[in-house]
């Protein structure tokens, strides 16, 4: 075990265009990609970790080859926690956020995946778990559909057995709160009352437009309120929990565990969303899981599923993954047979490590 090492470092870029008009409240989704790091040891184990896209799949992928691949060759892959701090300082000038840390996440992923495999465990195992059956909510609801086709994608979700539900709002860039309530009561009349659901705004509102758009859904019984203000506004998101009776989830724009510290002691957030394929990978995420456990509030990541659903089994806060739809088929284009959520529970593979197989056929480098 101790005389295995990185070998080799592949990266492999799968992209596909969206069908359709998908916008939330402040951007246009026009593509939507993965870029995936294959990591392979003198012993022929093959390990990998994934990150995602909208732009600037290439240049992660440059940083993977060019930056920070060459660091870990001759490593052993369970080095994490000094491989991870190496890169840290390495990378401080231009990787504590954004794309160098995404592609540092897909790296530690992998060395992950190969620990686990080195050791014969699925990998929540390796990590403590025991859950196998996660639930999952569905994702998407864009502010560019009509009203009727934000209740029928809605209806979809509830037809393919999801239990909990999460749409946008921020309709024409956040400055119509009347046609948001609007919306969003129409989808709560076409559910019922027992399906959980859940808002999010992408960053769309102030701090007191947000309060003011909370209230007026609250008789809706809104789970939480997703970005309800910019993602950096951590003054704005204490205000909205300060002052509203809806929880607030953010997270998916934080990359580290000092970021997450930020939102904590300012007391900004309920349900935290960081995401493992940007946030710094395994290594990084358990710290913050356990800052999350140790401000007693819920663990709820950021899309991403497969990445997830190994840290979110031995999390007792991780109240469930997320399956955003636009993401479904990049997913099929990548793995082959893919684990399938059924009746809002994803259940984990039981195969040494992460479990999934790439589609070599359908990727390029």
């Amino acid at each position: 075990m101790l005389r295995t090492k990185v070998s080799d470092i592949q990266v492999y870029l799968v992209e596909t265009r969206i069908k359709g008009n998908f916008a939330d409240s402040t951007r246009n989704v026009e593509t939507i990609g993965y870029v995936i790091v294959e990591i392979t040891t003198n012993d022929g184990l093959k390990g990998i970790g994934t990150t995602y896209h909208e732009v600037g799949g290439e240049a992660i992928r440059e940083m993977v080859l060019k930056g920070i691949g060459p660091k870990i060759l001759g490593r052993n892959p369970f080095e994490t926690e000094s491989i991870y701090e190496e890169i840290f300082h390495y990378m401080r000038g231009v990787g504590r956020k954004g794309l160098a840390f995404c592609a540092y996440s897909a790296i530690d992923i992998a060395l992950w995946d190969i620990k686990a495999q080195m050791v014969g465990l699925p990998l929540y195992r390796l990590l403590g778990g025991s859950r196998t059956e996660l639930p999952i909510y569905a994702s998407g609801g864009w502010t560019s559909y009509s009203k009727d086709e934000l209740v029928a994608e809605a209806l979809d979700m509830v037809a393919k057995g999801y239990k909990q539900i999460k749409l946008k709002v921020g309709v024409d860039g956040g400055r119509n709160l009347g046609e948001d309530v609007a919306r969003i009561q129409a989808v709560r009349n076409a559910i019922g009352p027992k399906i959980g659901l859940m808002v999010d705004a992408n960053n769309a509102f102030t701090a007191a437009t947000a309060i003011q758009l909370a209230e007026r859904l609250e008789e809706l019984d809104i789970l939480f309120f997703e970005e309800p203000v910019f993602a950096d506004d951590i003054p704005g998101l204490s205000r909205f929990r300060s002052m509203s009776r809806t929880p607030v989830g953010t997270g998916e724009h934080e990359y580290t565990r000092f970021g997450v510290r930020d939102l904590l002691i300012n007391n900004a957030v309920d349900y935290l969303q960081c995401d493992i394929t940007r946030c710094g990978g395994v290594t990084e995420m358990q710290k913050i899981i356990a800052m999350t456990q140790a401000w007693n509030i819920y663990f709820a990541p950021h899309g991403m599923e497969y990445m997830h659903m190994h840290v979110l089994s031995p999390a007792p806060n991780g109240i469930f993954l997320e399956r955003l739809f636009m993401f479904e088929e990049v997913s099929n284009i990548a793995f082959i047979d893919p684990p399938m959520p059924k009746n809002g529970i994803l259940t984990i593979p039981e195969t040494p490590g992460i479990g999934l197989k790439l589609n070599y056929d359908r990727l390029t480098t």
